[in-house]
């Protein structure tokens, strides 16, 4: 059913759009369908249809895409209006025309303006902004503003009242159906609220979610934005100088470094000069973004000219033998340019714009140097700022609004009940009663996580909470013993856990011994793969996933796939394993160290990628340990051979594609070459061993 509510909502704002861009008329009726989802289910499907309606017309035309976080402000501004009740009286319906009409023609406006610059164009208000500019004397800005919010105005009207009339079309069993899918028993809210203030709680923990939600978002947008303006104005500033460096080295190749003397001293007069001049210009024609290329030799007195180009818009060509005064901003430089030394680039802003500046020696204090305009830049970077900003904080508002309503259904909604039972529990328990505890067994909460774990506790508790607590005390003493018997055995523990680990942590270590044999006898990391360090390797490998010790079997075990929470505790073991390996390193100080070592790297390291995109530290290439590196590829691949609870065991032609697939990405390319070559064998000796081991299990 959501499904199919967001997609009518989706089709309320495509079919009427799309219709008034084909008559031409002079409003969007692009979001009758947010309004009117966000009356119906609250702000998780609005911010949906929001989004995707300008995800949708992104396709044909991108720029859409970034007025994406508009329409999600109306779907939230709409859900809110609604839960206050704005909808049901004329002033209410007054405020929200006008706040839409801000959000799509004032904010609207002000990103088309940061993202094209300003020009009245051929849109829906154009001939309005104009009228309001030659008329009234608005600025452009002005001008377009003001049409933008008049004409959403109208707009907006269309839209609210429509979304009112098709809501209230909507049959009463309908919209209760919408509201326990996407609301979750609203009526709960009241009942809460009234329990909250009977009991002094000024705040909820759904307001405290939200709060810590909406400043992570402002605070993570911000290092993105910042964090994404000086990686563009790095690559922008980059790309400019590459122009420049281009410039002056194709400008080194034509000018005869060993006259440079000569053309200073004679000019256009000296032979070929006025060659050396024309295949100047043709290179600086080459490169539209060059200013100014020109020849100088520097001294004490100035920049003497040897060739200088004249510049359409700029200043006058000096003349061969010229002396021109130093720039100041070039002050710095002399000792080194008097030197003829390389100097980096220079980016200077004065009367002939902003510039960034490149010279390259010719010979002894004589550079040919090319200026290169670079006033685009802070246009740019304004557009991709604003891009950034309007892309970055529509997901973000998406993001959040499902974070939110996991949380709400997840965790808020089920402890208000608890809380509510709880509390009628203990009223009647104090009043000598009992019946409270059928309105706590009642609830019967079943989020199958540690809330649902929770809720039997408060059940159980009431039942008998004395003899419950002696048992927790009982069993936290139990629980205290037993982790120091797994940290003392935690070897044989790995072992023991299942079947599919054991034969794993063998078979692993068997591929490691077998790929480092391999890569000794290609020539390959020489200098560390000695026959005693492979027999190192051999015995640390069954150590690699000790740090599984600390997740837990529900977890460990899982036949389906993991959610984000469950495969970030999962990631954990390769850091539980190091502290596990190191505590022992420290206070074992009679056992191997390099067998320590190399457990210890192994059981860090092995989830580390060649590209750096592993954990837990996500270091790459050859700063991950050769014994991690030789550890990913036997871990992965037996991993994928092998059946396990959540998986059938993958083909060898599968398995081995994906090897060599990630080869370069996931695994080192020297190490998953040297393992092609010997994978087949490795697979047909395990094969055949398996069907052995069956045979003797059937006998």
């Amino acid at each position: 059913m959501a499904f199919a509510v967001i997609f009518l909502a989706l089709m309320l704002n495509l079919i009427p759009s799309k219709t008034a861009l084909a008559l031409k008329l002079p409003v969007f009726l692009d979001c009758i369908g947010t309004v009117a989802v966000a009356m119906l289910g609250g702000n998780l499907p609005a911010v949906i249809v929001g989004f995707c309606v300008n995800a949708l017309n992104g396709i044909s035309d991108m720029a859409t895409f970034y007025y994406g976080v508009i329409s999600i402000l109306i779907g939230c501004m709409a859900a809110i209006f609604q839960r206050n009740g704005f909808f049901k009286h004329i002033g209410g319906i007054i405020v929200t025309i006008l706040v839409f009409a801000v959000l799509g023609g004032g904010l609207g406006s002000v990103l088309t303006y940061f993202l094209y610059g300003y020009d009245f164009g051929e849109g829906i208000s154009a001939p309005f902004s104009l009228a309001i500019y030659e008329y009234l004397g608005f600025s452009k800005f002005a001008s377009q503003l003001l049409a933008d919010i008049i004409i959403d105005i109208l707009d907006k009207t269309i839209v609210v009242v429509c979304s009112i009339f098709i809501f209230r079309l909507i049959p009463e069993d309908w919209k209760e159906k919408a509201h326990r899918l996407f609301l979750f028993f609203p009526d709960l809210d009241g009942e809460y609220r009234k329990l909250l203030l009977r009991n002094h709680i000024k705040r909820s923990l759904i307001k405290k979610v939200v709060v810590m939600v909406i400043v992570a978002e402002i605070l993570l947008g911000t290092l993105a934005t910042a964090t994404g303006f000086v990686l563009y104005r790095e690559v922008a500033l980059s790309k400019f100088t590459d122009i420049a460096n281009g410039v002056t080295k194709a400008a080194a190749v034509v000018i005869d470094s060993e006259r440079l003397d000569e053309f200073l001293e004679k000019g256009r007069k000296a032979e070929g000069y006025s060659d050396i001049e024309k295949n100047l210009y043709k290179i600086k024609e080459s490169f539209p973004q060059t200013m100014y290329l020109y020849v100088y030799k520097i001294v004490e007195d100035g920049c003497h000219v040897v060739f200088d180009l004249d510049s359409e818009g700029g200043a006058e060509a000096s003349q061969p033998g010229e002396v021109v005064e130093f720039d100041p901003t070039f002050v710095p430089y002399l000792p080194k340019l008097f030197k003829g030394e390389e100097i980096e680039p220079i980016i200077s802003d004065d009367q002939y714009g902003a510039l960034l500046t490149v010279y390259k020696p010719l010979k002894g204090s004589t550079y040919v140097a090319a200026d290169i305009t670079i006033g685009s830049i802070a246009a740019d970077e304004a557009k991709f700022v604003i891009k950034l900003i309007s892309v970055f904080f529509g997901l973000s508002i998406i993001i959040m609004s499902i974070i939110l309503e996991f949380v709400n259904r997840g965790i808020v909604y089920p402890v208000n009940r608890m809380a509510m039972a709880s509390m009628q529990f203990v009223s009647n328990l104090e009043q000598g009663g009992n019946s409270g505890l059928a309105a706590l067994q009642a609830i019967n909460i079943r989020t199958f996580d540690e809330i649902e774990n929770l809720y039997k506790s408060i059940v159980k508790m009431g039942g008998d909470s004395l003899e419950f607590i002696a048992q927790m005390n009982r069993q936290n003493e139990r629980i205290t013993k037993m982790q120091e018997e797994i940290i003392v055995n935690f070897a044989e523990m790995v072992e023991a856990r299942d079947i599919s680990t054991g034969n794993h942590v063998k078979k692993t270590a068997e591929y490691v011994e077998a790929i480092a044999k391999e890569l000794q006898k290609e020539g390959k990391f020489t200098d560390i793969l000695t026959d005693s360090y492979i027999k190192v390797l051999k015995r640390s490998a069954p150590l690699h996933d000790i740090g599984k010790i600390a997740i837990s079997d529900l977890i460990l075990n899982k036949p389906g796939r993991f959610t984000d929470e469950e495969f970030k505790i999962m990631q954990s073991h390769a850091a539980e394993g190091k502290k596990i390996l190191t505590k022992i390193e420290t206070n074992a100080s009679d056992m191997d160290e390099g067998y320590l070592k190399e457990s210890i790297e192994m059981a860090h390291y092995h989830h580390e990628k060649w590209d750096g995109t592993g954990y837990p530290t996500k270091i790459k290439g050859e700063e991950i340990p050769l014994s991690a590196r030789i550890m990913a590829v036997a871990d992965v691949f037996d991993a994928l051979v092998a059946e396990r609870v959540y998986k059938k065991s993958f083909p060898y032609e599968k398995a081995m594609s994906i090897i060599m697939e990630g080869s370069g990405k996931a695994f080192d390319p020297d190490i998953v070459e040297a393992f092609s070559h010997i994978s087949q064998r490795l697979y047909d000796e395990r094969t055949k061993l398996e069907k052995e081991e069956n045979n003797c299990s059937d006998a």
